[in-house]
């Protein structure tokens, strides 16, 4: 069962200083806290298999890479191949999903009522 973890922050210095894929697939790890073991065993990826990802020795498909990222919660191999491709990192953004727009909508919402009931508290407070 694929399980996605809360997003973890890639610096993009880190990201540079990878040599290839496989350094990268490591500092996905590292940033969600998950030993190669671990991963292997929840995503069921042949021990073998990974090993030889992370060596450079065999490549990774998109579907299970994309399994990997989002169970570590980053795009850390994503970013160094943009990197490799001679993308510019620092240009790069995250175009904001559904939920994420929801819940910036129902706090800006919150905030706005919060502005609003705190004035109304003060102007109660004045008038007695």
């Amino acid at each position: 069962m694929t399980q996605f973890a809360l997003p973890v922050e890639v610096p993009v210095a880190e990201v540079t200083r990878k040599r290839d894929l496989g350094g990268a697939i490591d500092l996905c790890l590292e940033l969600a806290g998950r030993e190669p073991k671990q991963v292997q065993a929840d995503l069921r990826f042949d021990k073998a298999q990974f090993s030889r990802w992370q060596s450079g020795q065999e490549g990774i498909t998109v579907p299970k890479l994309f399994g990997l990222m989002d169970y570590c919660g980053n795009d850390a191999p994503l970013l160094w191949l943009n990197h490799a491709r001679a993308w510019d990192l620092h240009a790069m953004r995250r175009i904001e999903t559904q939920v994420e727009r929801e819940n910036r909508l129902l706090r800006e919402e919150n905030s706005a009522l919060r502005r609003v009931l705190m004035g109304e508290q003060t102007n109660l407070k004045g008038a007695t």
